[in-house]
């Protein structure tokens, strides 16, 4: 089989999208005068960081893809994690510890359970700066963990029902 070579009709084709896009896109000939006036005058050379003339800076573009991505929410969580010191002080971040986000809960592991119980106690003072610090993390509560008290009851991987029992008669 030989390669199709072009004929007549394949150059009527190519002469119509040609002539298409000339008609979509524009012709420099076929423009007004008051198109070539207004680019007559815009002589000036262009300024950087006028509108559509430069780049944007680095800055710029990764807040627009983080934004359009729906990568703020994350990045503030992030960003919350590794700020815990400062926003409860030193004291009180050298005896608890953030472990992780769940649904719009902040789970913070402590030292002891009278860690725990000051921490619930000043549970809004923390909240409340949380949110004003960083609002896109998307914190609705806190809960604070005794150490090594794991419990049956409550929690993400609970089942209902009695628990655990002797099964071995």
């Amino acid at each position: 089989m030989s390669p199709r070579r072009p004929g007549p009709v394949d150059d009527n084709e190519a002469q119509r999208v040609y002539l298409r896009f000339r008609r979509v896109f524009g012709d420099a000939s076929s423009r007004g005068r008051d198109a070539k006036r207004r680019i007559a005058r815009s002589g000036a050379p262009s300024q950087p960081f006028s509108s559509g003339r430069d780049p944007k800076g680095i800055a710029d573009v990764i807040l627009g893809v983080t934004t359009e991505l729906g990568w703020n929410s994350a990045l503030a969580q992030s960003d919350l994690m590794n700020a815990w010191p400062d926003l409860v002080g030193a004291e009180l971040a050298g005896h608890s510890v953030p472990v992780g986000i769940e649904d719009g809960t902040l789970t913070v592991q402590c030292d002891s359970t009278a860690w725990a119980t000051q921490l619930r106690l000043m549970r809004s003072q923390i909240t409340t700066s949380i949110v004003t610090t960083y609002p896109q993390a998307g914190i609705e509560s806190m809960r604070f963990l005794a150490p090594n008290a794991p419990t049956w009851k409550r929690g993400p991987r609970s089942v209902p029902g009695r628990g655990p029992r002797d099964t071995y008669g």
